[in-house]
């Protein structure tokens, strides 16, 4: 083999060993987002399971306000559906704003629910629904954190996909674009509930 045929071996060879390395890079980036947004998962459900028992405790205080339950417990069902999706699809981007816009409903239920229970001092006083309320409130944060560590995942595997020479391996194998995970919800109801031990 002459010396042309080393140099075109050694070409082939280093492009091979680029693509390996181009490959498992991309993998392991979309592994670390599936990953981080099985943490999101964890804390929705835990949100989701707080949810009935925050709702069954204030239903016999809350008769005359039967609507704002059924709205509590029906944007609680649909948000349970959207993360399913989700959860089977991670960085999709129909399932990302699915959940999303499913979470943002959510919130606003609950926003609306936890400003309902100002009026009630007895139910304010009860050590019960003081304590889901805290637990939702802690909840909330945690689903905040594993949120913006999703998207920061998402952003790091986004842009090694983007950038150029990966970006023509990651087409070619098929790694296509994460959505991030945003928030639809007003800035209003983006809020951590508040609770109120006055």
């Amino acid at each position: 083999m002459g010396t042309g045929g080393w140099i075109v071996l050694g070409i082939v060879v280093a492009l091979a060993i680029w693509a390996v390395v181009t490959y498992n890079g991309l993998v392991a980036l979309r592994n670390r987002y599936k990953n981080a947004f099985s943490q999101i998962d964890v804390q929705l459900k835990r949100r989701y399971d707080l949810i009935p028992n925050l709702v069954e405790s204030v239903k016999g205080y809350l008769a005359h306000e039967r609507s704002t339950l059924e709205a509590v417990i029906k944007a609680r069902g649909d948000a349970v559906g959207a993360a399913q999706r989700a959860a089977a699809a991670p960085g999709d981007p129909n399932a990302m704003r699915g959940l999303a816009q499913a979470e943002g409903v959510l919130g606003g239920a609950l926003g609306r629910l936890l400003a309902v229970f100002e009026q009630y001092p007895d139910l304010k006083a009860n050590q019960n629904v003081l304590a889901l309320q805290e637990e939702l409130t802690s909840t909330e944060n945690k689903v905040a954190f594993a949120r913006q560590a999703f998207n920061d995942s998402v952003m790091e595997y986004n842009t090694r996909r983007e950038s150029f020479p990966d970006t023509i391996f990651a087409g070619m194998f098929g790694f296509q674009a994460a959505e991030l995970l945003q928030a639809t919800e007003s800035a209003e109801e983006r809020k951590a509930p508040k609770v109120s031990l006055t």
